[in-house]
């Protein structure tokens, strides 16, 4: 089984660095150039919304004859970093493995270095976006806009890569992203306290986004030790908690409430509450975690044939995203959880290497029924998948 995951891993790796961490994105459709020099459609919030869609549900890429260039995705990068991070470690105790420990270090160095260079500019402190145009239902975000959601990533990636590298750089960018959480984002104001926007643009209350802020917060104020960073941190964790239903699941936002639920989104709620706690030193939330846990392991997996499910079991069980696959990883490594569910973990991985991995390295998109997206994207779910699995091999070879 470990073999078979390693090279699996292997060849993903040597995927992932012949493009050089740069490729398409389920959502870059707006980033075609023949769509961006038509003007009365790239105006139009239908017009981009459909071209999204369609580009993403597509089962032909469309993205060479629309032009539409690879690119390097700042979410992507750190996922890669935190990746390679976690390989940094497995090096120490391991001599034989298919990296070594110079090699990390460059890529740590090479990856945290392009995300400096894409920080997105005009803010209080450090933050980051998408490099490309994304219209929702809601709101409009221009490429690289930031958000709470792509910046707790990379600040969780660049102090990881401080924790190895000593290379200061990495710490003052890093922490001074709870600037632009605490000053940039647009507060939700609730009975408890308030929650963090999505980005510096909008005013909408999404949970697993105010908790990645919370636990950002938490994260910086491990190493600077400044209270209103503490304070902040718990008072949207609270808000977040009293959203929770009594069978232990979170709503999705205020704007769909329990209209949906789903895996990956559920792992970020879990794994920011275990953050927290732990890094701010209370564990008020702890019955919170434990019934999210309980529903999260539940619900989003077909624990008989390795699946991880993209909703709940009682909608659409046949979708299947790896993105679910690779947080599941993470946020049994950061609960502790891995030994316990290391059946679970190893069903997963080996469902996705068997069903969704192309005889390039790269894993596939997503799997519908018997309808499966082949198309090369390199953050999701590529970066995804390097992600995760660095998490499983963290834990089997540490």
């Amino acid at each position: 089984m470990n073999q078979h995951i390693l090279n699996s891993f292997q060849r993903l790796k040597l995927y992932c660095e012949s493009e050089h961490f740069k490729g398409w994105d389920p959502y870059d459709g707006l980033n075609s150039r023949v769509f961006q020099a038509l003007p009365q459609l790239k105006n139009s919030a239908f017009c981009r919304e459909v071209v999204i869609q369609g580009f993403k549900r597509c089962p032909i890429n469309l993205r060479k004859i629309a032009l539409v260039p690879k690119g390097y995705n700042p979410k992507g990068l750190a996922l890669f970093l935190s990746g390679y991070c976690n390989l940094f470690h497995i090096t120490e105790n391991n001599e034989n493995l298919i990296f070594s420990k110079e090699d990390c270090i460059a890529k740590i160095d090479f990856l945290a270095q392009l995300l400096i260079n894409l920080i997105s500019k005009g803010y209080s402190g450090a933050c980051w976006g998408y490099n490309f145009d994304w219209q929702s239902k809601a709101f409009f975000l221009p490429k690289w806009t930031p958000t709470v959601v792509a910046t707790s990533f990379v600040v969780d990636a660049l102090l990881n890569a401080y924790s190895i590298t000593g290379n200061k750089q990495y710490y003052i960018i890093a922490t001074s992203s709870a600037d632009f959480i605490l000053n940039d984002l647009n507060r939700i104001n609730k009975e408890n306290g308030y929650m963090f926007s999505y980005s510096p643009l909008d005013y909408r209350a999404v949970y697993n986004a105010t908790l990645l802020g919370s636990k950002t917060l938490a994260q910086i104020y491990s190493y600077t030790k400044e209270n209103r960073l503490k304070e902040a941190a718990r008072i949207s964790v609270q808000c977040a908690c009293d959203t929770q239903n009594p069978d232990g699941s979170f709503p999705h936002s205020d704007q769909v409430g329990n209209t949906w639920r789903d895996n990956f989104h559920t792992g970020f709620k879990l794994e920011s509450l275990k953050m927290y706690q732990d890094l701010c030193d209370d564990y008020s939330f702890n019955s919170n975690l434990e019934m999210g846990y309980h529903y999260w392991l539940e619900n989003f997996f077909d624990k008989d044939k390795g699946m991880a499910l993209y909703y709940d079991r009682n909608k659409q069980p046949s979708l299947v995203d790896l993105h679910c696959v690779a947080q599941s990883m993470a946020t049994l490594f950061k609960l502790g959880k891995m030994g316990e569910e290391k059946e679970l973990a190893n069903k997963l991985i080996k469902w996705a290497i068997d069903n969704m991995q192309s005889k390039k390295g790269y894993f596939c998109f997503q799997k519908k029924g018997l309808l499966k997206s082949r198309i090369e994207y390199m953050r999701w779910p590529n970066a995804w998948m390097f992600y995760g699995m660095s998490y499983w091999l963290n834990y089997n070879y540490k």
